[in-house]
């Protein structure tokens, strides 16, 4: 069985006078290459020079994997199939596979979310930014997605990838889990702070209490490496971390 290869990719970039970065993740093997998530609308570039430091092109994805319906995660899918000449697959779960097309809005960009999102500009935002900024969100990317992925399916790509439930971050969110390397690709089910494993912004989760249960479930795992969407790589004794994360949250939970 061929080696699978797995990377977490830094794409950053300027967004209203900060820099942000997000970490979609590669992993390969001589039969498939798999992306998982594809970061902002408009970073094709960006993804292209990633894979060209890893000796690959992104013409040669077979995969794309998306674990859910934000922006950040949808971003560059559709561009990505075109640069494959349509070939790569897309893969993702069923309650998310409507919003990921476009045939609903995205569960997080209400009006009021929009309006809220654009009045929280800096004043020095220059009128056609912001302008901008509303359209993007107004009309945020989509992509036709080619096969359901379901709980518990075990994918058959670079040695295995198990398809786990976590939602709570958004209604039909996965993460994945890469047995032979003890690997959880996360998504944004965990994200990683000045080099520390920690929970989603609960702000930021459709469900609490669901993204608390799915941080629960993924005990019953061997992890090792977590790879976040939001924060890169966090290595070592993740198992250890989930359960502190989980019973901190449970005492801050009753103390309230």
């Amino acid at each position: 069985m061929p080696t699978a290869n797995i990377q977490s990719l830094a794409i950053s970039a300027p967004m209203m006078n900060r820099i942000e970065t997000v970490y979609p993740t590669l992993i390969w093997d001589d039969n498939d290459i798999v992306l998982i998530d594809t970061a902002y609308p408009g970073q094709l570039p960006l993804l292209k020079n990633a894979f060209h430091q890893l000796g690959l092109g992104t013409d040669r994805v077979t995969k794309l994997i998306i674990t859910h319906q934000d922006m950040d995660h949808i971003g560059c899918a559709s561009s990505l199939k075109e640069e494959t000449g349509g070939n790569a697959e897309v893969l993702a779960h069923p309650i998310e596979i409507p919003y990921i097309q476009g045939d609903l809005m995205l569960l997080k960009l209400t009006p009021e979310a929009v309006d809220m999102a654009v009045s929280s500009l800096p004043d020095n935002v220059p009128p056609e930014w912001k302008a901008a900024f509303r359209k993007t969100l107004e009309n945020p990317p989509k992509v036709q997605v080619d096969a359901e992925v379901r709980n518990m399916e075990l994918l058959p790509y670079c040695g295995g990838l198990l398809v786990l439930p976590t939602p709570g971050h958004t209604p039909g969110h996965i993460s994945l889990y890469h047995p032979s390397s003890k690997t959880l690709i996360a998504g944004d089910a965990l994200r990683v702070a000045d080099g520390q494993l920690e929970f989603p912004d609960p702000a930021q989760c459709s469900d609490y209490g669901q993204a608390l249960e799915s941080l629960r479930q993924l005990t019953n795992y061997d992890i090792d490496t977590v790879l976040c969407h939001h924060g890169g790589e966090y290595r070592g004794q993740a198992n250890e971390r989930i359960r502190e994360l989980i019973q901190a949250i449970e005492e801050r939970d009753i103390r309230k």
